[in-house]
């Protein structure tokens, strides 16, 4: 690609979390401590996965997908915030700008198709139960992952190159702890109206289905739970999808929070605190979840802590 920007943006100084230098080695051993379970707790998800072969089923494979989302989306903005707390420089340089938007657009837009597949997935474990290894068979379940993780890394390359040909001779000061796209174009000097329309027609689009297809399949799965009629089968079959569910509320509000608005809306100290919410909150709770309220999972992690240490 043929990129004019560089002529006057070579590098960007990001704002960060805090200009209270007290608080500099306390936040920075927060934030290693928060990367460190994260790494851990979504590697372990990954590991058992890839370990118990009762657990190669489409949800479980969705999962470790999942899992491998999580590290790369934090793997993508935190080492570079320890940086800044650690050398106590918050320079980074237009490419490493820009590789942080790509990563960042891509994993967001793959976890959100991930998680309509998933939702899908429950719904026909649950309201077609007979005809589960048929419809989710492993072709399927392989095509909707593959196409999450095509259509995630292609959507974010427009993006990426959208916002590489703006020119930045305002100013080079990103008031946010990474490089995201509405900080950016808050310190353009270009026309960034384009630019605006192209994020608002493609998330629309892209995670407007997406929410749509999960909301329809939570709203049949939902209504079969309700007529199951013995109260330990409601139990079981919620069960198999609240994990899911609770990742998808905690996924779609913070991102609606932030990115369903009006540049011209966008609040530095209280959009810092929400995307803190989805960029760490989020792979910092998958995890969790889903080794606390899944069996399968917990009896394999316990399985496989034992065989480790014999």
């Amino acid at each position: 690609m043929d990129f004019n920007n560089q002529f006057n943006a070579t590098w960007f100084s990001i704002e960060g979390l805090s200009n209270l230098p007290e608080l500099r080695y306390p936040v920075l051993t927060i934030f290693l401590c928060i990367y460190l379970i994260i790494l851990f707790g979504n590697l372990t998800i990954f590991a058992v996965v890839c370990w118990n072969p009762r657990l190669h089923t489409p949800m479980y494979m969705f999962l470790m997908n999942l899992s491998i989302i999580d590290i790369g989306y934090t793997s993508n903005l935190l080492p570079n915030l320890l940086c800044m707390f650690i050398i106590n420089n918050n320079a980074i340089s237009f490419w490493g700008c820009m590789s942080q938007v790509y990563f960042f657009v891509a994993f967001a837009c793959t976890e959100i198709l991930l998680l309509a597949a998933m939702a899908y997935d429950r719904y026909v474990a649950i309201c077609q139960p007979l005809h589960y290894i048929i419809v989710m068979n492993v072709r399927k379940s392989a095509g909707l992952t593959v196409t999450a993780w095509s259509v995630g890394f292609i959507d974010a390359s427009g993006h990426l190159r959208a916002i590489s040909k703006l020119s930045f001779c305002a100013s080079h000061l990103i008031d946010h702890f990474f490089c995201d796209i509405i900080p950016l174009l808050k310190i353009s000097c270009s026309d960034t109206s384009g630019v605006e329309m192209l994020n608002y027609i493609e998330g629309t689009i892209l995670v407007g289905t997406a929410f749509l297809l999960t909301l329809v399949s939570y709203i049949f799965i939902i209504s079969s739970i309700v007529r199951i009629q013995s109260t330990s089968g409601r139990q079981k079959a919620f069960s198999t999808c609240s994990s899911h569910l609770t990742c998808v509320c905690l996924f779609y509000g913070t991102l609606i929070c932030v990115y369903v608005r009006p540049t011209s809306s966008y609040s530095p100290k209280q959009d810092k605190f929400i995307s803190l919410l989805y960029a760490i909150l989020v792979p910092l709770l998958n995890p969790l979840i889903y080794s606390l309220k899944n069996q399968e999972i917990k009896s394999s992690i316990v399985k496989l802590t034992s065989k480790i240490k014999i």
